[in-house]
């Protein structure tokens, strides 16, 4: 196997991957034995035939589908680890050349936790929130403090102004898909399709795709700088707050689900960056 990296200007990146005949040759005829159990052929028992005749009913699309589907991810893992690579996302994979008894090539596209310069963020919080603070005469010292939610929303708006943090495309157009995704289920339970959810909102599937692709960049940019910003300040969440969380859940089958370790490490970090948020409002 021979892997070809390419860091593009976004932090995106790019693994061309050559596969030899050989490796290929050897998968095909491993996936073959393993679908010719299956194959049923007059005069013989189930997966019981000669491996040419079985070889003979099985549709050769169907063969290499299982091909790709154990080498890419083989491959995949064998360039990340050469390449010292941590992704923190499943790649795309594009197929470049396909042909029989010739290399294979594809395209893996994938990206790690984008380069953070947090700056002097504290800095730009203090002084944006230091205005709610001023007393003025006339100005009633009682008057409740701000809304909450817009407080949050300037500290947000703070961070992504102050905080510079390029995001790789790969990783925007993937919340993006994920949030249509969201879309086309929620106007489903409706009894809606997407274009007549479009129709009634007034917008076209582009219009749609940009709304979205400002908002996936914009919580993925506040996403990765609360995430930062904890790493930085070395804040670190007990077990016992996580299993206090839990505890809290009313429902008894969703305790249960987030008792697993992926959900707990979920709730570590939801933990960690509303102990960031809370600090930052603090300033």
């Amino acid at each position: 196997m021979i892997s070809a990296l390419n860091r593009l200007a976004d932090g995106t990146i790019e693994i061309t991957i050559t596969i030899p005949k050989g490796r290929v040759a050897v998968s095909y005829q491993k996936t073959l034995q393993a679908l010719a159990k299956e194959v049923q052929i007059k005069g013989f028992r189930r997966g019981k035939a000669p491996l040419v005749l079985a070889e003979k009913e099985i549709q050769k699309t169907k063969i290499y589908e299982e091909v790709l589907k154990t080498l890419i991810p083989e491959i995949y893992l064998e360039s990340v680890k050469e390449h010292n690579l941590k992704p923190i996302i499943n790649p795309r994979v594009t197929i470049i050349a396909l042909e029989e008894n010739k290399d294979w090539q594809i395209k893996a596209t994938t990206c790690e936790l984008p380069a953070i310069n947090l700056g002097n963020y504290q800095e730009a919080v203090r002084k944006v929130l230091s205005v709610d603070k001023i007393w003025v005469p006339g100005k009633d010292k009682t008057t409740p403090p701000k809304d909450e939610n817009q407080r949050l929303e300037k500290i947000f708006q703070t961070l992504l102004e102050a905080v510079k943090v390029q995001i790789p495309e790969i990783l925007i157009q993937d919340e993006v898909d994920r949030m249509l995704s969201r879309l086309i289920d929620q106007t489903a339970k409706l009894g809606l399709t997407v274009e007549q959810y479009l129709a009634s909102s007034g917008k076209t599937k582009e219009q749609l795709r940009v709304e979205y692709r400002r908002e996936a960049e914009k919580s993925l940019k506040l996403e990765f700088i609360l995430v930062a910003i904890a790493d930085q300040e070395k804040i670190e969440i007990p077990e016992s707050e996580v299993a206090k969380m839990i505890a809290a859940v009313p429902d008894e089958k969703s305790r249960q689900a987030l008792t697993n370790p992926a959900q707990q490490a979920y709730i570590r970090q939801l933990l960690r960056k509303r102990q960031v948020i809370d600090n930052l409002s603090k300033l």
